[in-house]
């Protein structure tokens, strides 16, 4: 393998790595904690200000095991599928936006110490052709958003092009798991593959208008 591609996988599965041991710790307390009703309880708990609760819940998905899929959920049942989808959204646009930009201004130096500046460099290119599909594609996808979003920023993925994968990949998945909640389905299998095609289109179409520009 080359080394720049050797230093580079080291540093996504120390990231992984970071993500993941918090699940094993504490993710089925917070499982159980954070059932749909559960989420709904604890963020009913700050009265008129549920919904910010809930976009807190959504942003310390960065760092600790929080099932965002069941917080959006409870958003939507609270608060109907729509405003409840534009919370969920907002929320997880603003937990990819946080972790993009600490990595990127924060932990560079960390990163460059692992993978090496040839390293960054390969992650660099990674981000330049394919950051856009990764990004959007991996909002749906357990542990992956976080650990994509961290890349993204360690490579300097540049924001023009990360925002809008972001929004593409956050805004179906907020309002398709809002709507779960707010129409109580017990099967979220469609919704699943809602949030799994939605994404791909509005990034084909969002690519291409900024190849134009």
């Amino acid at each position: 393998m080359n080394p720049s591609n050797r230093a580079l996988l080291i540093l996504t599965l120390i990231i992984l790595t970071g993500i993941i041991v918090p699940f094993l710790i504490w993710g089925a307390r917070f499982d159980a904690v954070f059932s749909l009703e559960g989420a709904r309880t604890w963020m009913e708990g700050y009265g008129r200000w549920a919904w910010a609760a809930g976009i807190v819940l959504l942003i310390a998905d960065i760092a600790l095991p929080v099932p965002s899929t069941v917080v959006m959920s409870a958003l939507g049942w609270m608060y109907g599928w729509w405003l409840g989808g534009l919370i969920s959204a907002a929320g997880s646009m603003l937990s990819g936006i946080i972790a993009y930009a600490a990595c990127r201004w924060i932990g560079r130096g960390a990163a460059r110490w692992i993978a090496g500046e040839e390293g960054l460099r390969r992650g660099e290119e990674i981000f330049e052709k394919r950051g856009g599909w990764l990004v959007a594609l991996s909002r749906w996808m357990p542990v992956l958003p976080e650990a994509v979003a961290c890349l993204a920023g360690l490579s300097r993925m540049r924001r023009r092009v990360f925002l809008p994968a972001l929004a593409c990949g956050s805004v179906p998945t907020g309002f398709v798991f809002a709507a779960i909640g707010h129409l109580g389905q017990k099967d979220p299998l469609w919704a699943i593959l809602l949030s799994c095609i939605t994404p791909v289109v509005l990034w084909f179409g969002a690519a291409r208008i900024l190849r134009r520009s």
